[in-house]
């Protein structure tokens, strides 16, 4: 059995997959749950049966990416989650318990961006960010080669002042999250389609031009993150980002040209996330980098 075997959760407001990780990033083993959203209690607990669903002989520690923000340090998740159950729990003590391993905790943007940055989009540069478009708006940091762990909640950076409300449990507006997510998008799609049932997917199969302003605003976030993190590369993920990263990415380049500080802006390269389980793997290498 390879040593520094380590197990990833990525947990999420519908699912939680859960993997046994090797060192190279191959998942041994996947294991999958509906996310019981009932109680905080319930959902611990269930992530502790959900862990020793898989083999443990030979595992090091678990790693968990959380849709919230949270103290690394202390392994507490800070304040309350919009999609699963969690608030203000120290949540390293509690998994610690539960499974009788180290655990270690990120935010599941963070995890996806380590993960990227390790065996996907980002191989080959030591400065990058990744902007997940889902239904949210998530965001990572990699600087000098190292994962930045603070809130970087990057979908809450002001795009629009006094602009649309933020998506969720979210007082905010003008949000990258408000225009960008993929939820803001289905409210797009049905403004500018006219149907109640309109949706994100509408519009990247029609290639509706729409999508240029999504393009263009983002652009403007990027411009604005690189500004701060000095990446050299972005990369683009989430089911909507992913999806519609060839219509969005053209008006983002310029959107990118008129903020970003000369010459980061020419230089900056925008890529499509690689993985397919980023989660999983990255919430196993934030437990690997805990050891």
């Amino acid at each position: 059995m390879a040593a520094n075997r380590v197990i990833g959760v990525d947990v999420g407001g519908t699912k939680i997959r859960a993997g046994l990780v090797e060192p190279d990033g191959t998942i041994a083993q996947l294991v999958e749950a509906a996310t019981d959203i009932t109680s905080q209690t319930a959902l611990l607990d269930q992530l502790g049966a959900v862990v020793r669903t898989l083999p443990l002989h030979g595992v090091q520690a678990v790693g968990f990416g959380l849709p919230t923000r949270v103290d690394a340090a202390r392994g507490i998740a800070v304040g309350t989650a919009v999609n699963i159950p969690v608030r203000d729990v120290a949540f390293r003590e509690e998994m610690q318990a539960r499974v009788g391993l180290p655990v270690e905790v990120e935010n599941d943007a963070s995890c996806a961006a380590i993960a990227e940055y390790a065996f996907g989009a980002g191989r080959g540069t030591s400065d990058m960010l990744i902007l997940t478009l889902g239904t949210g708006v998530g965001g990572g940091v990699v600087t000098a080669g190292r994962l930045y762990r603070a809130w970087t909640e990057l979908g809450h950076m002001v795009i629009v002042a006094d602009g649309a409300p933020c998506m969720g449990a979210c007082s905010g507006r003008g949000h990258v999250e408000s225009y960008c997510s993929g939820q803001a998008v289905d409210f797009l799609a049905r403004e500018v389609l006219g149907r109640t049932d309109a949706t994100a997917h509408d519009l990247v199969r029609d290639r509706h031009p729409a999508l240029e302003n999504v393009g263009h605003l983002l652009g403007i976030a990027i411009g604005s993150l690189v500004n701060v993190f000095g990446s050299t590369r972005v990369v683009i993920g989430g089911g909507f980002g992913s999806a519609a990263f060839d219509q969005l990415v053209p008006a983002a380049r310029r959107g990118v040209l008129r903020e970003a500080l000369s010459p980061s802006g020419q230089d900056l390269e925008i890529a499509r996330a690689e993985l397919t389980e980023p989660g999983v793997i990255g919430a196993a290498l934030v437990a690997l980098q805990g050891r």
